[in-house]
């Protein structure tokens, strides 16, 4: 499963923050990179991703950074589900889970996408997505499916195009020509 990074740093005098000790934590992993430390902990039932641009003494408190950027609300989520392990407290939802129907027409753009890009018609693809008992015997050209199945290799192209991090961020929409 995908996981989002969190920015971890030394905190301000005076604020509230938590002591990680991240050389003896059970099970975690500290590498050191070029752009600083890359620590994997694993608290509360998940593997939390942490950044930190250089090593706090042992048992320090940290604080976390959240940029406002276009990535914001995926590391809220990474940031809540970290604070909830700190707390013992169970972790909800994965910030990058999506629902099962939204799983579902994700799987079948690719499909739909995978059969275009192989030379085959929409009827083709129809039948392939949906089966050819759906699609046999009906006007094809005035079918639910058709257009569904259209709309579905749009999507394909269009999560083409952007790349795979289009599937991160199903919630914002996009200005795109296609």
């Amino acid at each position: 499963m995908l996981s989002t990074v969190l920015a971890v740093r030394a905190p301000t005098i005076g604020s509230k923050s938590y002591q990680l000790d991240f050389d003896n934590l059970p099970g975690s992993e500290l590498r050191r990179a070029p752009d600083g430390w890359h620590a994997i902990l694993p608290l509360g039932g998940a593997k939390h991703r942490l950044w930190l641009s250089k090593l706090p003494a042992g048992g320090s408190a940290v604080v976390l950074e959240l940029p406002l950027d276009a990535n914001l609300e995926l590391r809220l989520g990474a940031a809540r589900q970290l604070w909830r392990a700190l707390e013992h407290r169970p972790l909800g939802t994965h910030p990058l889970a999506l629902p099962a129907l939204k799983q579902r027409q994700l799987i079948l753009a690719l499909r739909a996408l995978d059969g275009w890009q192989q030379g085959n018609s929409y009827r083709q693809i129809g039948q392939g997505l949906f089966g050819s008992d759906r699609t046999v015997g009906r006007g094809w050209k005035t079918d639910d499916l058709r257009s569904r199945t259209i709309r579905l290799v749009k999507l394909g192209r269009r999560l083409m195009s952007l790349g795979w991090r289009a599937l991160l961020h199903r919630g914002r929409r996009r200005n795109d020509s296609s």
